[in-house]
């Protein structure tokens, strides 16, 4: 017997969609159809806004819109820091005051925690605001902005580690002052430094050639002479001490200061990169050898500080391994961007920094609280080399 079919309900006629919208293509241009409206999207006009970017010398605009992306190297770097946050209050500082406070650092272990201290109360300030108004200023990409301000916001970070070391250890604010201004090591590299700094923040027509060189300068000085080369010195003795289980708050503190220059200088490096391949004319043999001249003489300031630092050998701790240390560095920062080296020291005489300021080696869960971290979905960091 055949089954009954079922009768089928009448199909009710569709009602078209007010907000369907047709698109369709018309040249250089996207059209879009809806509601009676018609909009027209220029796409070339859109990669002429790209191709007219520039790291200096482009067009400004009142928002800082990152959009078209021109410098994606930039934002890579920018993610990276981002990936990389830490706050200084979240690091126990009860077993540096406890070492601090019970005579059970060696006089000299002291003076290097103190000369720490009294150097980066000036440095940090004086790169955060060069890079404010010295190099932030003077950039044109949204993109190039966006990832030095956050270069910026992570030197306050610095600034507050170091205030959260003087209150913790109850270091006088007078007496870290003072070594900043009264020790001629640490006078010296500061005016070194900041030598050609006033005239960029009063701003300069960077149309000019000449100007556009001292632009140069400036970010080679920041990025490659203090931040690369005058910095790592004084970090190394910090990491010795807190490889030797001494300190290990302010060493941690320092340790992730250190993992973020890498970036900025991976930054600096990437800014200078693209500002003479858009400006060849800023690249000659003269400046080159200016470049190397700048960094002779902070390699021979930087020299004096270590020695001020450590005027004798300390446990695991020999001063000419740390001046090799720091012609090492000069030469990284020199060849990496197509410079001919200063010196002969080829290999790295600390060759454990890597990993304590990239993290590889796990600690103890139960003796140090877990701050090490990068967010989730980050790029990780396997060596210095990846970035610096």
């Amino acid at each position: 017997m055949n089954a009954i079919a079922e009768p089928v309900a009448p199909v009710a006629p569709t009602t078209p969609d007010p907000l369907d919208f047709a698109e369709r293509q018309d040249g250089r241009f996207v059209v879009y159809e809806f509601r009676g409206k018609t909009f027209r999207l220029d796409r070339e006009k859109a990669r002429a806004k790209k191709d007219a970017k520039r790291v200096i010398n482009g067009p400004r605009t009142p928002e800082l819109n990152v959009l078209p992306l021109k410098y994606p190297e930039a934002y890579r770097i920018y993610k990276q820091m981002k990936a990389n946050h830490w706050e200084p209050d979240v690091i126990d500082m009860t077993k540096d005051c406890t070492q601090w406070n019970s005579g059970a650092l060696k006089p000299k272990e002291r003076w290097i925690i103190e000369m720490g201290v009294g150097y980066f109360s000036s440095a940090e300030g004086i790169v955060g605001d060069s890079v404010l108004h010295a190099i932030e200023d003077n950039l044109t990409a949204a993109e190039l902005k966006h990832a030095v301000l956050r270069w910026i916001a992570e030197e306050s970070i610095h600034m507050d580690s170091l205030l959260h070391i003087i209150g913790s250890l109850d270091i006088d604010q007078d007496e870290v002052t003072a070594k900043f201004n009264d020790i001629p090591s640490i006078r010296a590299k500061n005016e070194f430094i900041t030598r050609h700094m006033p005239e960029l923040k009063r701003g300069l027509d960077l149309t000019v050639v000449e100007n556009q060189r001292k632009f140069a300068k400036a970010l080679f000085g920041i990025t490659q002479v203090m931040e690369g080369t005058q910095f790592y010195g004084l970090f190394a003795m910090i990491l010795s001490l807190y490889r030797q289980n001494k300190m290990t708050g302010v060493g941690q503190m320092f340790q992730y200061t250190l993992r973020d220059e890498s970036n900025h200088i991976a930054l600096g490096r990437y800014l200078l990169t693209e500002l003479i391949r858009e400006n060849p004319l800023i690249w000659t043999a003269e400046f080159r050898e200016e470049l190397r001249a700048f960094m002779r003489e902070g390699v021979a300031l930087e020299k004096d500080f270590v020695r001020d630092c450590l005027p004798e050998d300390g446990v695991g701790m020999t001063q000419k391994e740390f001046l090799d240390y720091v012609d090492y560095n000069a030469d990284r920062r020199l060849t990496s961007l197509g410079l001919d080296p200063l010196g002969t020291v080829t290999t790295n005489p600390f060759p454990w920094l890597d990993e304590v300021i990239f993290l590889k080696k796990e600690k103890n869960f139960f003796e140090t609280r877990v701050t090490e971290y990068q967010t989730s979905g980050s790029v990780k960091n396997t060596a210095e080399d990846d970035l610096v």
